[in-house]
């Protein structure tokens, strides 16, 4: 009897505390600005399957618009196929790329003004897991452009 009240105890902890994102909207990455920033929700690109390589990520600001732009650039003419979470009370943005590698020669990522690090997860030959973490709460309108793939973010405070 005490190991059941002590099993449901955690059981009924581990719901109360943990993440609902069945609340979420999921958002379908589309292939032009729309300029709607989100603080948090899920985000996918879907389609068929690509072999892709992430081959740079650069950034800049721009104080005109008030916005840094961070893009990834791929060296497939699409962008993979990608699944991501928004956490602003994390402060970071986490993004999962199937069917993708890592260049060798990815380089320095250097400053910025909203972003703290970028930090990469392979978790098989061809799925990177990565993670934007921000200086800062900040909202993020997420695009992607083709010929060449490149994803798109631009980041507002």
């Amino acid at each position: 009897m005490v190991k059941v009240c002590i099993l449901l105890t955690l059981i009924i902890s581990n719901i109360a505390f943990s993440q609902n994102l069945q609340s979420e909207k999921i958002r379908e990455i589309v292939t032009s600005k729309k300029s709607i920033y989100l603080k948090k929700g899920i985000f996918h690109k879907s389609g068929t399957k690509i072999n892709g390589n992430l081959s740079s990520i650069r950034h800049s600001f721009t104080a005109n618009n008030g916005y840094e732009r961070m893009v990834f650039d791929f060296s497939s003419k699409t962008v993979p196929r990608m699944y991501g979470y928004i956490s602003s009370k994390n402060k970071k943005l986490y993004i999962d790329l199937f069917d993708t590698t890592l260049s060798d020669n990815l380089g320095d990522f250097g400053n910025s003004k909203f972003i703290k690090a970028v930090n990469f997860f392979p978790v098989s030959k061809t799925t990177i897991s990565l993670e934007v973490i921000f200086k800062e709460i900040v909202k993020v309108d997420i695009f992607h452009l083709q010929s060449p793939g490149r994803l798109v973010i631009d980041i507002l405070k």
